[in-house]
């Protein structure tokens, strides 16, 4: 079982093991319902069935349904480190154009395969057409975090940054283009978008 971390959207942090498997299988049910019915048909009572849980134990954790899908999204974003720092861990220095293309990879399988994901990701999309920018600088600044050693740089300064957060606004619109185009992503599009960001970060990095 992932640990599911601390969020500001629980109402209360699980601190024994059985309270934290049960906040996984609700956030496990939120993530397959959202796939079946969508963000506007979700509610508490249906993940609380389908968790196999009273509804008492959803309202433990959370306030509402946007809340919950606040939750995933960061349950999504610790995964996704996760992910990505074990495969660079298990590549050796290769240098960064690499470690994007594992940022980049990781992402993609992420929206292709994890329940719910496509919708919620990392936070920018919930409710549903809605683009709020803050999920994207914390991602960014967790990718930066987990690049740093494979940038040679010893810390981030305001320019790598900013540059950082315009690559991410960036890849985040142009893999919404793919999956808009083909359910798997289109592989064009994905081509441009690492094309792109090569030539992007090249004027930093390099």
């Amino acid at each position: 079982m992932t640990p599911v971390p601390p969020t500001s959207s629980l109402r209360r942090a699980p601190v024994q093991r059985r309270s934290a498997e049960r906040l996984a299988r609700i956030l496990d049910a939120c993530a397959e319902l959202l796939d079946e019915v969508g963000y506007d048909e979700l509610s508490t009572r249906a993940v609380a069935q389908r968790a196999g849980v009273p509804i008492g134990s959803v309202y433990r954790f959370f306030g509402n349904k946007r809340q919950m899908a606040d939750a995933l999204a960061q349950r999504n974003l610790e995964r996704f480190s996760g992910r990505v720092a074990e495969r660079l861990e298990g590549a050796g220095e290769r240098g960064w154009r690499h470690a994007m293309d594992v940022v980049i990879d990781e992402y993609l399988d992420m929206k292709r395969t994890a329940p719910g994901f496509s919708l919620v990701d990392f936070g920018n999309q919930i409710p549903v057409g809605t683009r709020r920018t803050e999920p994207n600088h914390r991602v960014a600044d967790r990718i930066l975090g987990l690049l740093l050693g494979h940038l040679g740089r010893e810390a981030a300064d305001e320019e790598l940054r900013r540059t950082f957060l315009v690559a991410v606004e960036t890849a985040d619109a142009l893999v919404h283009l793919a999956f808009r185009m083909a359910p798997e992503g289109d592989e064009k599009v994905v081509a441009e978008l690492r094309e792109m960001l090569g030539a992007y970060l090249a004027r930093v990095l390099d």
